[in-house]
Parts: C-alpha cells; structure tokens; sequence
C-alpha cells in the first residue's frame, strides 16, 4: 500500500518514517506530517543559498535522494538541507544515474524499491564510477535484500520505519569514514592519492608545488561540485587576497600542464567563467 501525504501537510523534522507502510503506519505519519507543519517555514528559512563563490565556509556535500515516495523525498531533501547538505533528487532508477553522471554526488541516499529498475542495479550502475557513499532505504526486512546490497556495493543500510536523527549521523558516519580514507583520483593517465601525497603518471611521479597541491586537493574532495574563486583564494592564500584571482589562474594552468591530456581542452579541471573551479571525474 502507498500512502498519500495529506493536502497542505509537510514532513516532520525528526521522528520515524515509512514512505510505504502497512495498516495503521499512516495515521502515524499524517499526525506527525501534520505537527511538523509550522516549522516549515523557519526551517526553509535555514537553508542555506547555493555556493556562489562568495561564501568562506566549507563547501557544502552534495546528496542524492533517490525515492518514488513524494513525501518522503521532501522530508529527506529539507532534512538534509537545514543541516547545510546540498541535495538533489531522482524519483527513479534511470533518472538517479544520469543525475549522478551530470553531478557527481558526495553521498547517495537510495530506496531499493524504485517504478523502472531495482536499487540493487542502480548500485551497480553507480559502483562502476563512483566511490561515494550509498545508504539503502528500504521497507524490506529480510537478511538476503540487505546481504544483496551490501555485496555490491552499499555502505549502511537503514530499515523503514526510521529516525530522522539516526539517518543523518548515519550519513555523517560513512562521510567519516570516506574523508578518512580518501581513494586514488585519476586525472587523465596521473593518479593522485591524497593520502599518500603522491601523483603517479604510471610509475613516474608527478611533482607539484605545495600550493598547486593544496588545490588540487580542495577541487578532488569535491568532486562534480563548483568551489568559488573567493573560497579558494581564503583557504589556500588567507584573507586580504580577495582581488587575487589570477593567483588561481595561474596554479590551475600549472596543474592542467601536469595533469591533463590537452591543457588547452581540460577534461577534469575546469573552470566556470566568473564563478570558480570544478573537479570533473
């Protein structure tokens, strides 16, 4: 059974959720929906603007939602954004993926249960590129969906019903976990292990000064995501060198002359005239 979110009702900020429950699951969510509803508004409030390049803070991480359940997708996407997450969302399988190919996502929170194809293959789908931690969603109990999951490729795996709180801390886990162990980026023929500190083209090294370093290894631990010329130029040179854009220019062309196969055509280290850098993978 779906259940449908009542007219004019919004999602609770915390508390457990079920986007298809059985009998008696709805009641529960409706008066949850509809308890939560005043907050709406202080909570859009919170959001904050996407990254122009003006903001000094840490870049924030981009989260994939992936679910059917209308509203449970939007409770999961103003959750995610009032605690300073970027999100975007996929209603389906095939849609998940090409979202994904056009904007690399820090971290994937998945449904299993999708209208064209079965998580387990988005997954798949996903693990063929991407190293981002995925969190499985699912009204599903059984070991053997979560056994499936887990064998290709998930991180965590969270039951439906659930707490709101126990969902985040569980993203923040698994984003722990990946800022702690950084995996091998491959720009062109170089692979870089942030680790390590290394960048190996084959078995030769590549050498670059600490400052080209240091970028690098901003844009890399945001792959897909802009970061602004302003934010760059604060982390790496420090305030008072906020009309220093060309300090920038100058390392990203250093680093594209290592790197990149055709400088002038860069295919991973891009620039997005008048705003910042991208990583692209």
């Amino acid at each position: 059974m779906i259940w449908t979110q009542p007219a004019g009702q919004g999602p609770p900020a915390t508390g457990p959720f079920q986007g298809r429950g059985r009998a008696g699951e709805s009641g529960r969510m409706s008066s949850a929906l509809a308890a939560a509803e005043p907050s709406l508004t202080t909570m859009a409030a919170e959001v904050p603007a996407q990254d122009t390049g003006a903001s000094v803070g840490p870049v924030p991480i981009l989260v994939l939602v992936v679910e059917d359940d209308s509203a449970m997708q939007r409770a999961l996407r103003i959750n995610l954004r009032v605690r300073g997450y970027e999100v975007i969302t996929a209603i389906a399988g095939q849609q998940a993926l090409t979202e994904a190919g056009r904007r690399p996502p820090g971290a994937v929170i998945l449904d299993l249960g999708l209208p064209d194809m079965s998580g387990i293959e988005v997954i798949k789908g996903l693990r063929g590129w991407s190293r981002a931690p995925i969190i499985v969603l699912s009204g599903r109990t059984g070991s053997g969906d979560k056994i499936a999951a887990l064998d290709v490729g998930a991180d965590d795996y969270v039951t439906k019903p659930f707490d709101m709180d126990e969902l985040l801390a569980r993203l923040r886990a698994v984003l722990r976990r990946e800022d702690a162990n950084p995996r091998p980026a491959c720009i062109g023929e170089c692979e870089i292990d942030l680790a390590a500190h290394t960048a190996l083209k084959g078995s030769t090294p590549v050498r670059h000064t600490p400052t080209q370093w240091r970028l690098l290894e901003i844009l890399l631990r945001h792959p897909g995501q802009l970061v602004g010329t302003q934010r760059l130029l604060t982390e790496i040179w420090g305030a008072g060198h906020e009309r220093s854009a060309h300090y920038v220019r100058f390392h990203m062309a250093g680093l594209r002359r290592r790197l990149e196969a055709d400088p002038a055509r860069p295919r991973h280290l891009l620039t997005e005239p008048g705003m910042g850098y991208r990583y692209q993978p």
